[in-house]
């Protein structure tokens, strides 16, 4: 039986291992962050005149209406003092929290932890963190004066300090990392700062939290399996055709152009969710675009070049290989976006190679820029366009952190605190871990989409230029199907479905899919989890539509290929990937897909 005394020696014991390892690791952190190439400081916050203008509104109003203001701020002290003689009454007497809890706690699942209610301490952090959120909030919604958009800058940059200072993003105001860090004797601290040098290590001193755990992905073997062999390739692309899944396949074959700013694999995570399994299993011949990540090199590389030496030569490459004068399409996201450019530049030139298309989550009409307003304005572009021109390319990290923090509570500071001051690993999600694995973008790419589309939302005004073509989403006449998701908050429906309002078009067809980006996309029939809206009738407003429109349980999957197919001809024999003039070079999912952002080979 151990005595007292042994069990001192090894808890000591234990003690002076987790030492060396913390001195170890952190000989490591200090060489990570020495390696850091920090991103321009203008993309970390707002320019200043924005601050200024909101200081200025404030004490304007301050001026004018000072009763409200000190109304205001009678009731936050108030509120403060009570809550402190709350917690020592609880101190003093020792008794527990009444067993009502606010609603705002409730709900938040940050403050699930019984002693966010029960522990004096932690009851009055609590409390006091939503009473000072609640008096930011106040304080911005009740500003009159300031521009609309200037005003949503202001909300969204204030709530990013809300986020921020939450009690449980500090190990000292968490009570779960607090109780971990007793239960294992600090272990879960120095297994946390084992993850953060590892974080930090792999993205050149630059903090990424990973999201899932990389090791248990390998591209070609879980992920990424569907059969098939690239078979051209260029600077830009491979393209990827998949081996046929029945004996016959219809005549007209298809080729999808997925997002350059993620891997094209999120249509291919598994077996039982990959839509280009599907689709291949309905009998099409299905080709894959495959983009490259760029490095400082392709700095140069702009709109034109995707359009020129990758849209259009894909649907080149894709006629030769199968010995047909038009193929059916599918844009994703700004590859939709570009897409529809494409189609546009194809109808001035009278090249009718393209049957039909079909966009998943692609804006066109960038007139509401939504979530993205914050980023959206000069100081932000102005900003990235110093940042691409020192590095070349827009880098993936500044990119990923930019959509994190449109759900930072979930992307970003949930996902640090289980990784550093739990000591958790990181999940083997598959979607996580495509999520992580981003691309960079052409510095002259990134900039041209930033200011043509995105700021003068010149496609859908006064045109933009292509290739020496200035093409209108209006020239945009082949039959058209825009699927898009109810709770999207990159592409909303309601954008997407002001801009396809807009293409000349007359055969069109509008699904708004159940879900976000990426669940309402891939979402397998097999799954019946998500439904999807449908009608007929696109003359009125985007509340209108939804208003008339019927819901169908299930995947739109099915009711897609319906479409598809009365716009792919008749059956022929199945065509095994490449020909003579095109023999396979590497098998799916290629080369070009492994690529990190960082430059290293996945």
């Amino acid at each position: 039986m151990a005595t007292q005394e042994d069990e001192n020696s090894e808890s000591l014991a234990r003690m002076n291992a987790n030492l060396e390892r913390v001195e170890e690791l952190s000989q490591r952190l200090i060489q990570a962050l020495s390696a850091r190439n920090p991103a321009n400081p203008s993309l970390s916050g707002p320019g200043q005149d924005l601050f200024a203008k909101a200081a200025m509104s404030y004490w304007t109003e301050a001026l004018e209406n000072p009763g409200r203001l000190y109304e205001n701020q009678l009731e936050f002290w108030g509120k403060s003092v009570r809550h402190f003689i709350e917690a020592q009454q609880m101190m003093l007497k020792g008794a527990e929290a009444e067993e009502a809890v606010a609603p705002e706690s409730r709900k938040d699942k940050r403050f699930t932890n019984p002693l966010w209610d029960a522990n004096p301490y932690f009851r009055y952090i609590r409390q006091q963190y939503e009473l000072n959120a609640k008096a930011i909030e106040q304080a911005v919604a009740e500003i009159d004066d300031l521009d609309p958009k200037e005003k949503r800058r202001l909300a969204y940059f204030s709530q990013q300090i809300i986020d921020m200072m939450s009690p449980t993003n500090f190990l000292g105001t968490n009570p779960d990392a607090l109780e971990r860090a007793v239960e294992t004797e600090g272990e879960s601290l120095v297994r946390g700062l084992e993850n953060l040098v590892a974080d930090l290590e792999a993205n050149e001193g630059e903090l990424v939290v990973r999201l899932a755990d990389e090791k248990a992905f390998r591209l070609g073997e879980n992920i990424a399996t569907a059969p098939g062999e690239v078979v051209y390739r260029n600077d830009l692309m491979e393209l990827i055709q998949y081996a046929p899944a029945t004996e016959e396949v219809h005549t007209t074959p298809l080729v999808i152009f997925p997002p350059w700013i993620n891997k094209f694999y999120i249509l291919d995570l598994k077996e039982q969710n990959s839509l280009i399994r599907w689709i291949t299993e309905q009998g099409y011949t299905l080709f894959v675009a495959s983009w490259v990540n760029p490095d400082a090199s392709y700095a140069d590389i702009g709109m034109d070049d995707y359009v020129d030496r990758g849209f259009l030569t894909a649907i080149r490459e894709a006629r030769a290989i199968t010995g047909v004068k038009q193929v059916n399409t599918v844009g994703y996201c700004i590859a939709g976006t570009t897409l529809h450019m494409t189609l546009a530049l194809m109808a001035k030139r009278g090249d009718a190679s393209v049957k039909s298309a079909t966009f998943f989550t692609a804006l066109t009409d960038f007139s509401e820029q939504g979530e993205f307003t914050p980023f959206l304005q000069d100081d932000f572009i102005d900003g990235i366009e110093e940042e691409v021109k020192a590095q070349g390319v827009l880098r993936s990290f500044i990119l990923g952190r930019t959509m994190s923090f449109l759900r930072s509570n979930d992307l970003i500071y949930q996902p640090a605190i289980r990784s550093y001051m739990m000591g958790d690993s990181p999940p083997a999600f598959d979607l996580l871990y495509w999520n992580g694995d981003g691309s960079n973008l052409p510095g002259r790419m990134a900039v041209e989409y930033l200011r043509n589309l995105c700021q003068r939302n010149a496609f859908v005004t006064d045109g933009v230029d292509v290739l020496g073509e200035r093409v209108h989403i209006s020239d945009v006449k082949v039959p058209l199907m825009s699927v898009t998701c109810q709770t999207d908050h990159i592409a909303p429906w309601k954008d997407c479905y002001r801009g396809f309002q807009m293409t000349g078009s007359k055969d069109r067809t509008f699904i708004v899919s159940e879900s976000g980006h990426i669940a309402g996309i891939v979402n397998p029939p097999s799954k019946k989890k998500y439904g999807h809206f449908t009608n007929d009738d696109l003359d009125g407003p985007a509340d209108a539509w939804l208003a008339g429109a019927k819901r169908h349980d299930g995947s739109w999957w099915p009711r897609w290929e319906a479409w598809l197919r009365k716009r792919s001809g008749k059956k022929t024999k199945a065509r095994e990937p490449g020909d003579s003039d095109h023999p396979p070079l590497v098998p799916a999912p290629g080369t070009y897909v492994r690529r990190k952002a960082g430059g290293g080979i996945g």
